[in-house]
């Protein structure tokens, strides 16, 4: 990948996901900067990680963010609790393709317990190769989002 980075994170149930993807990043030539979880603990809580990661996108302009927990969903709302972070479930090929091209996400988030490995590399790789479209809507939109961010 050009000069962007790359973080990804986990809880428990995205740890066993994670360390097979850093192996696929890895075959790929992908530098991927691991932000934990490093052990599986039953007791971590997604927040904590999630919080982790979108505090790194969110300082680093040209980066973006994978964060795994089991559905997803928690780590994808905390997320955008950080400012300037635009995270979403990809749940499917079109719905990450249509969310970088249109709403710019920095932080693609994913369900662990409903996915293997090659199925979240694609999708991981559809989040890192579409470009944002930079259409005047899709821009005034995102205005709009960091109006309501500094309210």
């Amino acid at each position: 990948m050009e000069s962007i980075k790359i973080f990804i994170g986990c809880d428990h149930r995205g740890f066993e996901l994670k360390n097979k993807l850093l192996e696929k990043f890895k075959k790929h030539n992908y530098h991927v900067i691991d932000l934990g979880a490093f052990s599986y603990n039953p007791d971590d809580d997604y927040p904590d990680i999630a919080y982790k990661l979108a505090l790194e996108v969110a300082k680093n302009e040209n980066s973006k963010g994978i964060l795994l927990c089991g559905s997803g969903v928690g780590v994808c709302i905390t997320a955008n609790k950080v400012k300037g972070i635009r995270a979403c479930l990809g749940l499917s090929p079109e719905i990450i393709q249509k969310a970088r091209e249109d709403d710019d996400i920095n932080v693609l988030c994913l369900p662990a317990d409903f996915i293997d490995e090659n199925q979240a590399f694609y999708l991981i790789e559809i989040f890192l190769n579409t470009m944002f479209k930079k259409e005047e809507k899709h821009i005034r939109r995102l205005e709009k989002i960091k109006k309501i961010e500094e309210a």
